[in-house]
């Protein structure tokens, strides 16, 4: 009788170690994961960084341009404003669609400030347009593949959320799915190209 109280009570010890190596293993992943999202959320913030850094700068160089259109440059420097001001919170996928449509307002007030800059060709010459116009390119791949992995991380963690059996984890920790970074509304469609040749 002994004997067999005594195999209950190992059989017992040995299925709570095991849950428990098992519970913390799953925990520690799942932190592991949310922390390379957050990481990866990070690379995708520093790339943007260098992306207003560089457009910072040929705004400079613009307005040392007494002739150029003032209204142009009013919109970018009003764009830029917004885009620096919302704080992103990779859990709320609200705060991330806000960033998504200040970064993409930046980005198209910027394209008109290049269209009109386009009819200043002393302004094109200057050394801080050329500089941005070859680090423009590159930075925006940059970005691009910063929020590929990004992504790719959101799945990687919003997997573990999700799954049997870490999901029993998850939910005891308080863990929620993260937001993918969704393309801007419309970006599906090719744009129409039109040549004005005559």
């Amino acid at each position: 009788m002994k004997g067999t109280r005594n195999l209950i009570i190992l059989i017992i010890v040995g299925v709570v170690l095991i849950f428990g190596v098992w519970g913390c293993n799953s925990y520690n992943g799942l932190m592991s994961s949310e922390v390379a999202v957050s990481k990866s959320w990070g690379n995708v913030e520093t790339n943007y960084q260098r992306r207003m850094d560089l457009y910072n700068s040929v705004i400079k160089a613009i307005e040392g341009s007494a002739n150029f259109e003032k209204s142009t440059l009013r919109e970018v420097l009003e764009a830029r404003s917004r885009a620096t001001s919302v704080n992103v919170d990779i859990n709320d996928p609200e705060s991330l669609a806000k960033f998504q449509a200040a970064q993409g307002s930046m980005q198209s007030a910027f394209g008109r400030l290049l269209a009109v800059v386009e009819n200043y060709p002393d302004l094109k010459t200057t050394q801080a347009f050329r500089d941005f116009q070859t680090q423009i390119e590159g930075t925006e791949n940059r970005i691009n593949v910063a929020r590929q992995d990004y992504n790719a991380k959101v799945e990687n963690f919003n997997l573990r959320i999700v799954r049997f059996p870490s999901n029993m984890i998850a939910g005891l920790a308080g863990k929620k799915e993260k937001a993918f970074y969704k393309s801007d509304a419309g970006s599906e469609k090719a744009p129409e190209i039109k040549f004005d040749i005559k």
